[in-house]
């Protein structure tokens, strides 16, 4: 329990500036709400750079995991606008019937998305060479292999680049910290550097939040607290604070790359995730995956295929991402404890026998695969276990808006998702939902 003192100075606490709370600070901050936005990386400008994408995306313990048994690799990005600066930019639709049998319905909150974001599948001018052979020879297999929608300003996209993944420096991905400049210049407050360890409470009821910024413990008080910190970091903060069956029975994603060298193409730069198809009855998504040079190398190496380490630039890659079982658990340091359960493994065998089959129909040789890599952490606090339907806790005035409180495994990029989310929250938090 926790004596507030002080005075309150914010309407709103937003823990995290990733799709959820990024969303959430927006819509109040419209309303003249003074919201207060901490994030526990930097703001730096967005560079495109391999080496500051290893500052905030792959520093090993932080924004870099390992499960205990398979070693999948899992990358978050601590920075503002949370992974949705490493993120493709995919605009699946959310799994709707899901979340209305659990009593959450947001398809208007989508369509309000849609009318406001960049949302399109990519002009063929801005899809690479290894892209369009792949999906070419998918096609000719009768797949039915289509581009997907993005998250892009397509005017400002450019060909002949691999900068999507590296945080894009010319503003044409979008991404959460969009939103965050938007609260801010409608006078919300962000405050870098400060990690969020847990909401304070008294009779039942959140009255402000303790973090730490470069190692001083600070508090802010105020009637409303929104943890969005995503799958690992939001059940840290709700078991700190008292709320113990979160970061429990959670989906990973799991995926992995499939590539063949080819003797026709020079190229290796361009906007991955471009074109795929959703295997939904097998239970896994199937699109192109160019990465930048150095993940290819770090994938080649992780598997011992030195041999094609210096083939990047003639290397189609698909990537195979699977709907994988609940199970697992996040520790009390904030490990992640989870393995591939046998239907796990089984899934991605058969997505990766279909890749080679695409891959050799066009072309490549020396086909391999890379080890296990884990996307989107969440269902850590799911609705109807951790929140109610309106993403409210057990304590009054505290709620969860990420990809934590997504019920059920579902295997899609869930951006889109975590941004309907955050509108329909807002809506409730301001009463605007009839």
């Amino acid at each position: 329990m926790a004596k507030k003192t002080g005075k309150q100075k914010f309407d709103a606490i937003v823990i995290g500036s990733g799709p959820g709370g990024a969303t959430v600070a927006r819509e109040l901050s419209k309303r003249k709400k003074k919201v207060l936005i901490l994030e526990w990386g930097g703001n730096a400008p967005l560079r495109g750079s391999v080496i500051q994408t290893a500052g905030y995306g792959v520093f090993p313990g932080r924004s870099f995991l390992f499960t205990d048994i398979t070693l999948m690799g899992m990358v978050r990005a601590i920075i503002t606008g949370g992974s949705s600066i490493m993120y493709y930019g995919t605009a699946f639709d959310p799994p709707f019937d899901m979340l209305k049998s659990y009593g959450v319905d947001i398809r208007r909150e989508v369509e309000e998305l849609k009318k406001d974001l960049p949302i399109a599948p990519l002009a063929d001018e801005l899809i690479g060479p290894m892209a369009k052979r792949i999906m070419s020879t998918a096609r000719d297999l009768g797949y039915k292999w289509q581009k997907l929608p993005k998250f892009v300003y397509q005017e400002k996209c450019r060909p002949n680049c691999d900068k999507c993944m590296l945080g894009c420096p010319y503003g044409a991905k979008w991404n959460a910290r969009m939103y965050v400049e938007e609260a801010v210049h409608n006078g919300a407050e962000l405050r870098n550097r400060a990690k969020a360890t847990r909401v304070l409470t008294e009779k039942n009821k959140a009255i402000g939040v303790e973090y730490k910024k470069y190692g001083i413990t600070h508090t802010e008080y105020a009637p409303l607290i929104v943890v969005s910190a995503g799958g690992i970091g939001s059940p840290m903060i709700l078991r700190a604070s008292g709320i113990e069956n979160a970061g429990y029975n959670f989906f990973i994603d799991p995926l992995i790359c499939v590539m063949g060298t080819v003797d026709d193409i020079k190229g290796g730069k361009e906007f991955p995730m471009a074109t795929g198809v959703h295997m939904k009855d097998d239970g896994y998504l199937m699109t192109d995956m160019t990465v930048p040079n150095p993940v290819y190398m770090a994938f080649t190496a992780e598997v011992f295929r030195f041999d094609r380490l210096l083939s990047h630039s003639r290397t189609l890659q698909i990537m195979i991402k699977e709907k994988d079982d609940l199970r697992g658990r996040i520790t009390a340091r904030g490990g992640v404890r989870k393995s591939l359960s046998t239907s796990d493994k089984k899934k991605l065998a058969h997505g990766y026998e279909r890749a080679k089959k695409i891959l050799r129909r066009a072309g490549a040789r020396h086909i391999f695969k890379s080890w296990y890599v884990a996307a989107h952490p969440g269902g850590t606090a799911k609705i109807k276990d951790v929140v109610d339907t309106n993403l409210k806790t057990q304590f009054n005035n505290l709620y969860v808006c990420d990809c934590s409180v997504i019920p059920e495994e579902w295997g899609l990029p869930p951006a889109l998702t975590i941004l309907a989310l955050g509108k329909r929250l807002a809506k409730h938090l301001l009463g605007q939902r009839t």
